[in-house]
């Protein structure tokens, strides 16, 4: 009886060290990928990114001071300036390599206001510009959480901000 019982903890021991060490591995893996998103939003793009810049692109027009992230071959920027208004939402899209813009996409802002409220608001095609935009009109204080759902040719191109107000 005393050899089952030790036979018991020692089995029981063994496993919560195998759960302990996959447990820690996830969250390094997850703590990486979240650093590398961060780093990809907060730096931008240097010239020496691994991939190509066209002239205007060297210039400044490749990013635009707001929170960038790539989906597969898409790039998503979004800059938010408040203002006495509300705050405009400025959502950059391009694709490939070259950071084509995309014009035809069907884009819509899931924002979470800092009370927990979910609005949603379409965003509209700036030619000019170049770029979609919104104005959301709430002036409260705190984070906003923003899901930028686009639709480019039937193919779903999401990615999620956030902001402070």
């Amino acid at each position: 009886m005393k050899s089952l019982k030790l036979s018991a903890i020692i089995l029981g021991s063994i496993g919560l060290i195998f759960v302990g060490a996959c447990s820690n591995q996830t969250a390094n893996s997850e703590d990486s990928a979240a650093s590398k998103t961060e780093t990809v939003a907060q730096k931008g793009h240097s010239e020496n990114d691994g991939h190509d810049h066209s002239e205007d692109e060297k210039e400044g027009e490749h990013s635009h001071g707001g929170q960038v992230i790539e989906s597969g071959e898409y790039h998503l920027e979004l800059v938010a300036e408040p203002s006495d208004d509300g705050t405009h939402m400025d959502f950059y899209l391009a694709k490939g390599e070259k950071h084509e813009k995309v014009s035809n996409a069907q884009v819509t802002a899931q924002i979470q206001l800092p009370n927990g409220q979910q609005k949603s608001i379409p965003l509209e095609y700036e030619a000019d510009e170049k770029h979609y935009h919104a104005l959301l009109p709430e002036k409260a204080a705190g984070e906003y959480k923003v899901a930028i759902l686009s639709e480019v040719d039937g193919e779903k191109v999401n990615g999620r901000f956030s902001f402070k107000r």
